[in-house]
C-alpha cells in the first residue's frame, strides 16, 4: 500500500509516520515545509494543480494529512487549517487516482459539553474559539468534497513529544523550572477542566486503521475517560518525583512566575468522547495508559537544558 503523509514532521505526524513506516505492506512518501521531508510543499500556499502533478506521479492509495496548526491569529489558522485542507481535497479531485482520505480532525469542533456527558460523532459541533473553529471548517471541506475520506476527531493527544507549547507540555515545563529553582510550590492556573487525554502512539494506530478500513465520515479518537488537569499535573508531579505542592489558582496573572490556564480551547471545564464508532468500524481501542504517555511527557522535559 502506497501512503503520501502529509504533515510528517509535525506532533502526531511522527508518530503517524513511525507507525506506518513499522507496517512492512506500506510504502511511505512523506510531504512537507523541513527538509526532513521526502518532498517539501507548502499546503497553505501551493497551487492544487502542482500536488495533483505529484499525486500522478507517486499514485498513492491513501492520503494521510496531518498537517495544520494549533496556534496563532486567526489568519494563520485560517492558512494552515483550511487552506492548506482545501488545496489537499482540490488536488485529490483533480489527480487521476482514487486514493482515501485519512484528515486528522479535532475534538475542539465540537466545543463545550454537559459536564458528565460523552460526545458523539452525532453531536452537533459548536466551536467555542478560532481554532474549532478553524478545523471544523476542514472537516467540512472533506466531507464535501466526494472523495473517499474519514475525519479522525482527535481529543487531547499527549505523549512523546508533545509540544512545550501545549497545554500539558507547558505544566511539564512549567515543573522542571520548579524543580530546576528548588521551589517548594508549583502554582499553576486551569487545572479545573476534565479533558480526554489520547496517547499520540494510539493515535498513530488509530490512523493505520482508517487507511485499511472502508470507513468514512468522522470518527472520534479518544481514550473514553475524561481526566481533570489537577489529576494530571499530581500524576506529573510524581513521576518526577517532585516533593513540593501543587497549588491552582483561580486565574493566572498576566504576568509572573504562574504559567497561563492550560487549556484556552473553548470547550468549557468538561471534555469526554464516545468512541464507540472507532471500535466497531475501526476495531481500534486505545492500548498505553496515562501513567505511560506522562512518564515519557516527563523524560523528554527532563532531558531540556
Amino acid at each position: 500500500m502506497r501512503v503520501l503523509l502529509l504533515g510528517a514532521d509535525g506532533f502526531l505526524g511522527r508518530h503517524v509516520a513511525e507507525r506506518l513506516l513499522a507496517d512492512p505492506a506500506v510504502q511511505l512518501t512523506a510531504l512537507g515545509r523541513s527538509d526532513d521531508a521526502d518532498v517539501r510543499f507548502d499546503l497553505s500556499s501551493g497551487a492544487p494543480g502542482v500536488l495533483a502533478r505529484f499525486l500522478d506521479a507517486v499514485h498513492p492509495g491513501v492520503v494521510v494529512n496531518c498537517a495544520g496548526t494549533t496556534r496563532g491569529a486567526a489568519r494563520e489558522l485560517v492558512r494552515q487549517n483550511i487552506v492548506a485542507v482545501a488545496t489537499v481535497c482540490e488536488a485529490m479531485r483533480r489527480s487521476s487516482i482514487a486514493a482515501r482520505l485519512v484528515q486528522l480532525g479535532c475534538g475542539s469542533e465540537y466545543g463545550p459539553s454537559p459536564v458528565g456527558s460523552s460526545t458523539g460523532e452525532d453531536a452537533p459541533p459548536r466551536p467555542g474559539g478560532p481554532y474549532g473553529v478553524s478545523k471544523l471548517a476542514a472537516t467540512e471541506l472533506v466531507l464535501g468534497s466526494g472523495l473517499d475520506a474519514v475525519v479522525l476527531r482527535v481529543f487531547s493527544p499527549v505523549g512523546p513529544g508533545t509540544p512545550t507549547g501545549a497545554p500539558l507540555g507547558r505544566v511539564a515545563e512549567a515543573l522542571r523550572r520548579a524543580m530546576q529553582n528548588g521551589d517548594a510550590e508549583l502554582r499553576l492556573g486551569g487545572l479545573a477542566v476534565q479533558r480526554d487525554f489520547i496517547d499520540a502512539r494510539d493515535v498513530a494506530r488509530a490512523v493505520h486503521a482508517a487507511s485499511l478500513s472502508a470507513a468514512q465520515g468522522v470518527v472520534n479518537i479518544g481514550s473514553g475517560r475524561a481526566v481533570r488537569m489537577r489529576d494530571m499535573a499530581t500524576a506529573l508531579a510524581h513521576v518526577a518525583g517532585y516533593e513540593g505542592a501543587v497549588r491552582e489558582l483561580d486565574e493566572a496573572p498576566a504576568s509572573g512566575g504562574a504559567m497561563m490556564p492550560p487549556y484556552p480551547d473553548g470547550c468549557g471545564l468538561w471534555q469526554q468522547a464516545d468512541v464507540r464508532t472507532a471500535r466497531d468500524r475501526l476495531g481500534w481501542r486505545p492500548r498505553i495508559g496515562l501513567e505511560e504517555s506522562l512518564a515519557d511527557v516527563w523524560m523528554e522535559a527532563a532531558c531540556r537544558v
